[in-house]
């Protein structure tokens, strides 16, 4: 587990503290009958359920996720079902009438992109109006010289590419020579893929890092990764030591306001590195899906008041890009057979939120890319009413609901979605639930608004 220090940096914090408690209350013992009020975000990233009325104009024409991975004999996900997943507007199979578990919504992706970054940094409260750039015909040379030059080796590549297909085509010249393969694809990347043999993995993280510092202002790309690989021409297999450098959120998110109001924020897999460490107080990677639902069971068992948020990368990193239907149904089969196992664990105040960053439809063979695709919302919890919220304008809306829940006001544009389904919760007040043991302990209490 790392701790994370308040980061330095570029960010405008407005009016909010530039110092915080040096304790969070994870750490703080905790007051014995008193109810914490704990969220689990989710991101199955890259679950879109359809695509958006711009898709065509990202490339995207006729993608859906959810349809497509619904049609592999592998699909079971009858837990999702019951939470409302096919009641959500717009999903094709939704049956007129069913009940659900759980408040449900279609969330549309405001900002202009179809990238992890971009999703996440959305959810979290920040809309960005403009793109992050992108490299169709490779880097120019205002950015690869001052690499070369600081880093001491050559390049290879300097195109989009697969993943796997880019080692397997540059590999054994990358062995030969040191050079090192930089790709991109259709998101804002800047992707260096080294053996581990030739560059140690230390040493790639290091050029990553002197990568990140070139590539700022116009040349700003969202994130910079680390690709290690092992093996032979041939056989070579890209490793678990994947490592994202991302740009700092250039603005307040849910994660700083959360932070401020002393609540704890836990990073489960890539949320660190989305957001560079900003506005987190615990961070854990992870080497997949599996190991990512194991630390959120883990979370689940301890005490702390606030956010965990949760990235599991899989179905993005593994299925859909190598457009692997099958892999995915199968993936998101297992997480739903883990649900029963989340519900179990969660106590009186915590809240469930599943959601995506955006779509990578594995049954579409244009590209390989993400695809532009709204994205599920699903929220359950014992004092939450299930209602259906339609679709939503922002994903921004889902970080107002977490800090909603928390009595939290947002300093960005998002509406919460609590507003009558958490009222009806005993012991609330003014539409936020009150811990039944503190307004006890200290009748009048109310989470402040």
């Amino acid at each position: 587990m790392v701790s994370t220090a308040e980061p330095k940096g570029a960010m405008t914090h407005g009016n909010l503290r530039n110092s915080l408690e040096n304790k969070t209350k994870s750490e703080l013992p905790r007051q014995r009958g008193y109810h914490m009020k704990r969220v689990f975000l989710i991101v199955l990233d890259s679950f879109g359920i359809g695509e958006m009325a711009d898709a065509p104009a990202y490339g995207d024409i006729h993608v859906n996720t959810l349809r497509s991975v619904s049609a592999s004999p592998c699909f079971h996900v009858p837990h999702l079902d019951d939470m409302g997943l096919f009641q959500i507007e717009g999903v094709q199979g939704a049956a007129d009438g069913k009940g659900h578990t759980a408040l449900i919504a279609r969330m549309t992706e405001a900002s202009r992109g179809k990238d992890t970054t971009i999703g996440h940094w959305e959810i979290a409260g920040l809309i960005s109006q403009k793109p992050l750039p992108t490299y169709p015909e490779g880097f120019p040379e205002e950015v690869l010289v001052p690499f070369r030059q600081r880093t001491g080796r050559g390049i290879l590549c300097n195109r989009p590419y697969s993943g796997t297909q880019v080692i397997r085509d540059y590999g054994e010249k990358h062995m030969r020579t040191g050079d090192l393969i930089v790709y991109t694809s259709a998101d804002s990347v800047f992707q260096i893929a080294a053996h581990e043999a030739v560059v140690p993995v230390e040493t790639l993280y290091q050029y990553c890092r002197i990568a990140r510092e070139i590539l700022t202002g116009e040349h700003g790309v969202g994130r910079v990764i680390a690709r290690p690989f092992v093996g032979e021409p041939g056989d070579f297999t890209r490793t678990s030591g994947r490592h994202d450098f991302s740009m700092k959120p250039p603005g307040v998110t849910m994660l700083d306001q959360l932070r401020e109001a002393g609540k704890d924020v836990i990073a489960v897999g890539k949320i660190q590195d989305i957001f560079a460490g900003q506005g987190i107080t615990q961070a854990v990677y992870t080497s997949g899906n599996e190991e990512g639902i194991q630390r959120t069971l883990e979370y689940l068992e301890k005490d702390f008041e606030g956010l965990c948020f949760v990235n599991l990368v899989d179905y993005d990193m593994l299925y859909g890009h190598r457009r692997d239907v099958d892999g995915y149904a199968r993936a998101l089969a297992y997480f739903d057979a883990m649900l029963p196992q989340i519900f179990q664990r969660m106590g009186p105040e915590d809240i469930l939120m599943l959601t995506a960053d955006h779509g990578c439809d594995p049954a579409y063979q244009a590209t390989t890319d993400h695809t532009r695709e709204y994205t599920p919302f699903l929220m359950y919890g014992k004092g939450v009413v299930p209602k259906n919220c339609g679709t939503r304008k922002t994903f921004a809306d889902i970080g107002a609901t977490v800090l909603q829940y928390f009595g939290i006001t947002p300093v960005f544009d998002g509406q919460g979605m609590l507003a009558g389904a958490a009222q009806e919760q005993a012991g609330s007040r003014n539409g936020f639930p009150v811990p039944y043991a503190l307004e006890a302990a200290w009748p009048g209490v109310h989470s402040p608004k």
